[in-house]
């Protein structure tokens, strides 16, 4: 009976799936995390160490961990790796300076073995500003047609309007509920 009862709630419940969310410093990643969250832009600082909220998503309950970019931080992502089913990938599609270090760093988690399963998702943030690469040049340079067995998606965000968000969103709610 208790069986039945559980299945029926994963029926009608809603399905739980752990999404980390990285990128370098600056790139949006707070911002995105509460626009999601709260349905408006609060004032963020520079995240040292993690953010962690639930975001109810369509029949998704995504657990977000949004850690912190900076240099001396990145080191630390791979302990938040284990378990995780989505990663969100955010880009200041204006930093044109550090686009190779986001190559590089998204490319090098990648190959971890811990994430070999988990769908990435690349928010192309910050498309407002007038010298924002598209979301077709930053697939370019961060040779995302390399990943032939990952399923990946590139989304144009503003996450100050919220712009793009909820598109990336139905990707990855689809994405990670066609592979459960």
């Amino acid at each position: 009976m208790g069986l039945m009862f559980s299945r029926a709630f994963k029926f009608f419940g809603k399905k739980d799936c752990r999404i980390l969310m990285v990128g370098l410093d600056a790139a949006g990643k707070t911002t995105i995390l509460y626009k999601l969250k709260l349905g408006e832009i609060v004032t963020t600082i520079p995240t040292i160490g993690f953010n962690l909220e639930t975001v109810e998503y369509k029949n998704i309950s995504f657990t977000v961990w949004d850690v912190g970019g900076q240099y001396k931080l990145r080191a630390l992502w791979k302990h938040y790796y284990l378990g995780t089913q989505g990663l969100i990938y955010v880009i200041d599609s204006n930093d044109r300076d550090r686009i190779e270090d986001a190559k590089e760093e998204l490319h090098r988690m990648l190959a971890d073995e811990d994430l070999r399963d988990a769908v990435l998702l690349v928010f192309a943030n910050k498309q407002d500003l007038p010298n924002a690469m598209r979301a077709s040049e930053i697939t370019e340079k961060l040779e995302l047609h390399l990943l032939k067995q990952r399923a990946w998606y590139i989304q144009s965000t503003c996450a100050k309007t919220g712009e793009g968000l909820v598109e990336g969103l139905d990707w990855l709610a689809k994405t990670v509920e066609r592979r459960s």
